[in-house]
């Protein structure tokens, strides 16, 4: 373990959050202690070390928690040596940050609203008509940050790389199940060679989880919600 440094991670396997993590430990060349977390009976070490939000990833470095998994991240940064996630420039790591919560305030919130959390069939098309606007939008994005290189954070992996690498297999599940390919083709070529680029990368390929396994656990939770939805309207 470098540097003698204790860490554990508390997550999940299907988290975007847990494996931004998770990409970020390897970059560093971190060893650690991985506990899965069960949602529905949280550990007592999870709701001890996150009292706020109850919620993972939680990373414990020596005794000591960091919550939120793009402050996990950034603390992995600043507190171990190796390659680095965010630029030395202000202006950069600001973009970066931007560019960073976009993908899960937008990008994210729209797989989900497509395959969770929307309620009827419109609500569904809506989530699916944002994703594919965040996605030409993050074309955009990486024309510009990337400065014609391979990755966001230019010619290395940066923090906008792992907060959309730890999308990927969502991504590809929500293709799965709805028969679509939302990235490719006319309107996200960038993106499409970036999610190759990245998907062969060492850190994705230890960390990312398979897609199959993601597509039967978003259809168990599907099943799951319609049932308590069911059993809602009875009452």
């Amino acid at each position: 373990m470098a540097g003698g440094d204790d860490l554990k991670l508390l997550g999940t396997w299907p988290s975007p959050f847990a494996i931004r993590v998770k990409f970020a430990l390897a970059l560093k060349g971190l060893s650690y202690e991985y506990a899965e977390e069960d949602l529905a009976s949280k550990s007592e070490l999870l709701m001890s070390s996150n009292p706020v939000h109850k919620k993972i990833p939680v990373l414990i470095h020596n005794g000591v928690p960091v919550c939120e998994s793009n402050v996990i991240v950034e603390y992995i940064d600043e507190a171990f040596a190796g390659p680095s996630i965010l630029s030395a420039d202000p202006y950069e790591r600001a973009f970066a940050r931007f560019w960073a919560a976009y993908v899960d305030d937008k990008l994210l919130a729209s797989w989900a609203t497509m395959l969770f959390r929307g309620k009827t069939e419109e609500e569904k098309s809506d989530g699916k008509k944002a994703l594919f606007v965040a996605l030409e939008t993050l074309e955009g994005a990486l024309a510009k940050c990337s400065d014609g290189k391979v990755f966001f954070g230019g010619a290395s992996v940066g923090l906008v790389d792992l907060a959309l690498g730890s999308q990927l297999s969502w991504l590809k599940a929500a293709e799965v199940m709805s028969g679509e390919k939302f990235i490719g083709g006319d309107k996200t070529p960038l993106l499409a060679a970036w999610m190759a680029r990245f998907s062969e990368l060492n850190v994705a390929k230890a960390a990312l989880p398979d897609v199959d396994k993601v597509v039967e656990f978003a259809k168990m939770r599907q099943a799951r919600m319609a049932a308590a939805a069911a059993a809602a309207s009875n009452n």
